[in-house]
């Protein structure tokens, strides 16, 4: 575990704030928006401490904050290898074999500090597990979950998909509950539960019946990293829930564009951005099907992944590839981007107000692309179903279509119109502090009449 640790309280009894320990996994998406958070907390005279995967020391050091790592980037990498990782059904189970072994690593965190010091912990529902942990050291540890996406609460209302399976409005209440119950007992507790129970056992902590239930009841309260317009409070949230907003990249991961690629697009048309997400090693029948596209629809492309064996070789004079570049920058000057569903990536999409193909593989893609669906600005394309003839199809429509020109012209305003940063910074501190906000502008007012309002879904975690 590296330790570049902030400075601790100096005495018993010291008027410093209590340190704030930012806690996350997975890939650079549940990277940036926590880098972004500690940034702006650190920018208001918080202590903060960034806890992550091995995987993701190189950007912490080079973002300046202070920080701890669990895991290596060997296991890391071993972890994105793995194909089953992008499967809806394992990939849930890949994650936790992983991560179980790395559990104590905030217990340890806390037990290191002085005894006087004071900490909150804003941790990544995934994480949720390692914060209630370190409880056994500090049993009044107040744990704020950070919902990246709305499949984080696993809400039963207005359920969109279970997986890829889109569930019809129709039905019934208790039948998507029934089958929420199904999908814990069936796929999420055998795979969790086991090891998870284990390791609460060595702590002394008792055993916890169902992990969803654990991830939402474990937590002091929750924070929505999406805005209400893009999924509004349901009945079955867990309490107390604080409504956000998306959280944009940390200033220094928006650099301006590598020269080659400014000359590249400066050279013809728009081109259509393609990426299966910054973790995806497993993505090469993808672009191999977007060459195709655009080469039938006599179009130009960026292809983006760090994992340049996955594009076709040699690339067509078509298509520019790029190891990673910030979409802030390069998808304004875009004319419609395919990707996987990330938040991250789905909410920088309707800031440029293009149009998206959203190609799902796992997790909380599927829903993220029913919600953009439903609000006229994209179409889904399930990655299993993936075929260039669809892709293409998909694509023309997309590119030509009236009402989703006009649906993205309406989200891309209101993106525009979110609130200052302090306004979601004033929520996050009052869920960490237990204290009211600061009144403020909310960015809750409604789309345009034109765009559909998306609706609350479900989804495997």
């Amino acid at each position: 575990m590296i330790d570049n640790a902030p400075p601790s309280g100096s005495a018993a009894g010291s008027d410093v704030s209590p340190l704030v320990i930012l806690a996350t996994a997975g890939t650079r998406g549940d990277l940036l928006p926590f880098m972004a958070l500690a940034q702006g907390l650190r920018d208001r005279g918080r202590r903060v401490l960034m806890l992550v995967p091995g995987l993701h020391e190189a950007a912490m050091q080079a973002s300046g904050l202070a920080y701890r790592t669990f895991g290596t980037l060997e296991q890391g990498q071993k972890l994105l290898e793995n194909p089953d990782l992008w499967d809806e059904r394992k990939g849930l189970g890949v994650i936790w074999n992983s991560l179980v072994l790395k559990l104590e690593a905030l217990h340890q965190v806390i037990q290191g500090l002085p005894d006087h010091e004071s900490c909150v912990v804003l941790s990544h529902p995934l994480l949720v597990p390692m914060a209630a942990l370190a409880r056994s050291v500090r049993p009044h540890l107040r744990i704020v979950a950070a919902c990246l996406a709305p499949s984080n609460v696993c809400s039963s209302h207005d359920m969109l998909t279970a997986g890829s399976l889109p569930i019809p409005r129709w039905v019934p209440l208790a039948w998507r509950q029934a089958l929420w119950r199904a999908i814990h007992k069936v796929w999420v507790d055998p795979a969790i539960l086991p090891s998870l129970n284990a390791v609460r056992a060595r702590f002394e902590l008792p055993p916890v019946p169902g992990f969803v239930e654990h991830m939402l009841k474990a937590p002091n309260a929750s924070v929505g990293l999406f805005p209400q317009w893009f999924a509004s409070m349901q009945p079955d949230w867990p309490q107390p829930f604080t409504e956000g907003d998306f959280v944009s990249a940390p200033a220094d991961a928006q650099p301006s564009l590598p020269p080659d690629l400014e000359k590249f697009l400066s050279d013809g048309d728009r081109p259509i951005v393609f990426t299966p997400g910054t973790g995806h090693r497993h993505a090469a029948r993808y672009f191999s099907a977007a060459a195709t596209v655009l080469s039938r629809l006599g179009r130009r492309g960026v292809f983006v992944t760090p994992y340049p064996s996955q594009v076709p070789d040699p690339l067509p004079g078509n298509v520019f590839w790029q190891a990673q570049v910030p979409f802030s920058a390069l998808l304004p000057r875009a004319a419609a981007v395919v990707h996987h569903g990330g938040i991250g990536t789905t909410a920088e999409s309707f800031r440029a107000g293009i149009p998206q193909l959203i190609v799902p593989f796992a997790y909380d893609q599927f829903e993220n692309g029913r919600r953009a669906k439903r609000m006229g600005v994209a179409d889904v394309l399930l990655a299993k179903r993936l075929s260039s003839r669809r892709m293409q199809k998909q694509l023309a429509r997309l590119l030509v279509a009236p009402e989703v020109r006009q649906a993205c012209d309406a989200v891309a305003r209101r993106m525009a119109q979110k609130p200052d940063p302090a306004w979601l910074l004033d929520r996050i501190e009052a869920a960490l502090f237990h204290s009211q906000p600061e009144a403020g502008p909310s960015p809750s007012s409604p789309l345009e009449d034109h765009v559909q309002p998306a609706m609350n879904p479900i989804d495997l975690i």
